[in-house]
């Protein structure tokens, strides 16, 4: 089984700001609100949500294939990602535009405002589907991208009988009720976070059974919380989340989860096993700054995920 990873490929700009945004909104003065914050540092970094997953999965031993567009500054990144183990020949280049940019500013709460320019993700819509050579055993995510490519990608899935994983995330609030509803039907599987869970709800006029049994799984991240598992619209199990040794950056913790519970996925573990590895590389990243600045080997993975969950050896299949 492959994992075709499409979405986001992203210059991540990193800022910190020492205090809370909490203490600086007026929550009777939103409809004019005007803030500005001066930050302590900033950084750049590899980001974007489909190349983090991609990145991830790599250091796992995976091959994932990158399918999606960046601009003309995208070289340094591509070898950086093919050192990591990902395939990035489905990477099309968008001349005279610049790879998208996503600006995040993180307090001491780890309360984040973040901004994204789409740069060259906005000609996503010019990748098909259709020219990838997909089969049945192929996975491919449909994560955060340009809107309209995002449904595109679903549709040319539905056609070509290829299971998929949708991941709407930051774009629930830019597709309307009909291509929500669209990237639903036909999905194998949902990714989503718990706040995301109900804007799906919201926008698609859906229950939440309604979304949940018409996939084979879905899983709902939440945080420090851990994540929740469902099968066939039955909760299998809450999986708590992996205790951090720091915490210095929040930014990609949920694409590194995603990386974690599709290698188990594609391996053939149960779902709530796969869980608990996405918990794992979530906290990888957590403990990192910057969503692609954790490094490890598998066996490193393995050691450290056996001082808090029992695989009964499971995972003996990845030494």
């Amino acid at each position: 089984m492959s994992i075709i990873l499409t979405g986001s490929i992203a210059y991540d700009y990193l800022m910190s700001f020492p205090g809370y945004f909490k203490d600086h909104i007026l929550p009777e003065h939103l409809e004019s609100i005007s803030l500005s914050f001066l930050v302590d540092e900033m950084v750049r970094r590899p980001g974007g949500v489909a190349a983090n997953i991609a990145y991830t999965l790599g250091l796992l031993c995976e091959e994932p294939r990158l399918v999606a567009t960046a601009g003309v500054d995208f070289g340094e990144y591509r070898q950086m990602l093919e050192d990591a183990g990902v395939d990035t020949s489905g990477v099309k280049i968008i001349e005279n535009k610049f790879t998208a940019s996503f600006f995040v500013n993180t307090d001491l709460s780890n309360a984040q405002i973040a901004s994204f320019y789409a740069g060259a993700m906005a000609d996503a819509g010019m990748i098909s589907m259709d020219d990838l050579g997909l089969t049945e055993q192929d996975v491919v995510v449909i994560s955060p991208n340009a809107p309209d490519a995002m449904i595109k990608y679903a549709v040319e899935c539905q056609a070509l009988g290829v299971p998929y994983i949708f991941d709407p995330s930051q774009q629930i609030v830019r597709l309307d009720e009909q291509a929500l509803t669209q990237g639903l039907t036909g999905a194998h599987a949902l990714f989503v976070n718990e706040y995301e869970f109900n804007l799906l709800q919201k926008h698609t006029r859906l229950s939440a059974d309604e979304i949940l049994t018409q996939l084979s799984f879905a899983v709902i991240t939440m945080a420090d919380a851990g994540s929740r598992v469902y099968q066939n619209g039955v909760l299998l199990s809450d999986v708590p989340a992996f205790p951090p040794e720091r915490i210095l950056d929040p930014t990609g913790v949920g694409d590194a989860f995603r990386a974690g519970f599709l290698k188990g996925y594609v391996n053939g573990l149960d779902l709530v096993l796969c869980a608990q590895m996405g918990a794992l590389a979530a906290t990888y990243t957590l403990e990192e700054i910057g969503p692609q600045s954790h490094c490890y080997m598998m066996s490193d993975f393995i050691n450290r995920f056996r001082t808090r969950y029992d695989d009964k050896g499971a995972l003996d299949i990845f030494v």
